[in-house]
């Protein structure tokens, strides 16, 4: 599938972004907003991972679909980061629009694996 090496590559490109950005972040948050948002985006590359590794439909959607949960919590960690203003409009926009690419890429393997099955 073409997209997996798509969404790989923008899923690293997006960690190397994020990463230093949440070494800014107050460090009163730094256990907790902070944490938790490093966790989400390590869990979701890791979810893609196991998924691209998964060689049953069923153990792949489910993995496809952690890393969707994981997207999610990714989304709120980041609008939560720009409402305290711990992120600048600027850098708010410009994560958002990564995620939306990358969510795109998700949706586009999700659809795939579940059409894979019907045949």
């Amino acid at each position: 599938m073409p997209e997996e090496m798509v969404i790989f590559t923008r899923t690293y490109d997006f960690l190397s972004w994020l990463l230093p950005q949440t070494a800014k972040f107050p460090r009163s948050q730094r256990f907790v907003v902070t944490k938790r948002l490093q966790d989400a985006a390590l869990d979701f590359q890791e979810h893609l991972f196991e998924a691209n590794s998964e060689r049953h439909r069923e153990q792949r959607a489910r993995k496809l679909g952690e890393a969707d949960a994981a997207l999610q919590k990714l989304r709120l960690y980041l609008r939560l980061a720009h409402r305290f203003e711990w992120l600048s409009t600027g850098a708010y926009e410009h994560v958002s629009e990564m995620l939306a690419e990358i969510g795109k890429l998700l949706g586009g393997w999700i659809r795939a694996t579940g059409r894979a099955g019907r045949r």
